[in-house]
C-alpha cells in the first residue's frame, strides 16, 4: 500500500510558478510509476503528465507541454510538478498518483490532492 502526500499547491499570479511535492510512504517507490492529474471545478480529473519509474521519459498532455516539468527523486521517494506560464486555466485540484504497472490504464494510488488556484 502506497500513500501519497502533496504539497506545494496555493495562491499565484497569471504568468507566475509554482512547485509542487509528492512525498510516496509505505512501497518501493521507484517500482512505480507516477502521476500528476489536476481537477478544474466542475470538470473531470485529467492526466497532466507522467513519469516513467527512471525518471528519463515523461508524457506531456499538450495543454502543458513546454509550460510544467514532472521529475522524480527516487532516493527521496519524490515526485515533483515544476509550473510555469500559469494561466487561470491551469486552476485546480492536483493530484499525484502511482501505477505499478507501465501497462496498466488506471492508476492504483492516489494522494488527497492540493490546491493551484491562478489569478488574474
Amino acid at each position: 500500500q502506497v500513500q501519497l502526500v502533496e504539497s506545494g499547491g496555493g495562491l499565484v499570479q497569471v504568468g507566475g510558478s509554482l512547485r509542487l511535492s509528492c512525498a510516496a510512504s509505505g512501497g518501493s517507490f521507484s517500482t512505480y510509476v507516477m502521476g500528476w492529474f489536476r481537477q478544474a471545478p466542475g470538470k473531470e480529473r485529467k492526466c497532466a503528465g507522467i513519469i516513467n519509474l527512471s525518471g528519463d521519459s515523461t508524457y506531456y498532455v499538450d495543454s502543458v507541454k513546454g509550460r510544467f516539468t514532472i521529475s522524480r527523486d527516487n532516493a527521496k521517494n519524490t515526485v515533483y510538478l515544476q509550473m510555469s506560464s500559469l494561466t487561470p486555466e491551469d486552476t485546480a485540484v492536483y493530484y499525484c498518483a502511482a501505477k505499478k504497472s507501465v501497462y496498466a490504464k488506471e492508476f492504483d494510488y492516489w494522494g488527497q490532492g492540493t490546491q493551484v488556484t491562478v489569478s488574474s
